[in-house]
């Protein structure tokens, strides 16, 4: 892998949580501690298809990277999502994000990895422009949908 991402480990638990805790802080996301330690906890438990790298130095990362993984009958095999990318605010704008996007695309498709699909916020220019530079497009004919259960 490269020196830009190291997988994490259970060992890697309170760092991974204080970013994401950042992260949606810093998204506005409506979780909770509890919604959070219990996504870290099945994150390490190895029922999910699911893996986290670490941004930068693994001693000091300065950011993550979370993927899931599963199945499209339309590809013809495996997919994945790139469930949650964050970087430190401080770090931003030298590069980081396409260097680890690159990287992380060559493991997944070592994996055999078909597709990967990400989301975007409609309300983030640099990021879909990040996204659009390394081939990443929005689908004319589908939108994402969800419902929490």
């Amino acid at each position: 892998m490269s020196n830009m991402l190291s997988l994490c480990s259970p060992d890697d638990r309170e760092r991974l949580a204080n970013m994401v805790t950042q992260f949606h802080a810093e998204e506005e996301l409506p979780t909770t501690d509890t919604e959070r330690a219990a996504g870290i906890d099945i994150l390490f438990s190895g029922e999910m298809q699911a893996a986290a790298w670490l941004i930068g130095p693994k001693s000091s990362p300065v950011g993550y990277i979370i993927v899931s993984f599963g199945f499209c009958m339309a590809i013809g095999g495996r997919e994945a999502l790139i469930d949650e990318i964050w970087i430190r605010p401080s770090v931003r704008g030298r590069g980081m994000g396409s260097q680890c996007l690159m990287a992380i695309m060559k493991e997944l498709a070592k994996m055999d990895v078909q597709r990967v699909n990400l989301d975007v916020a409609a309300d983030n220019p640099k990021a879909k422009m990040l996204y659009e530079k390394l081939g990443f497009r929005t689908h004319e004919r589908y939108q994402r949908m969800s419902r929490r259960l």
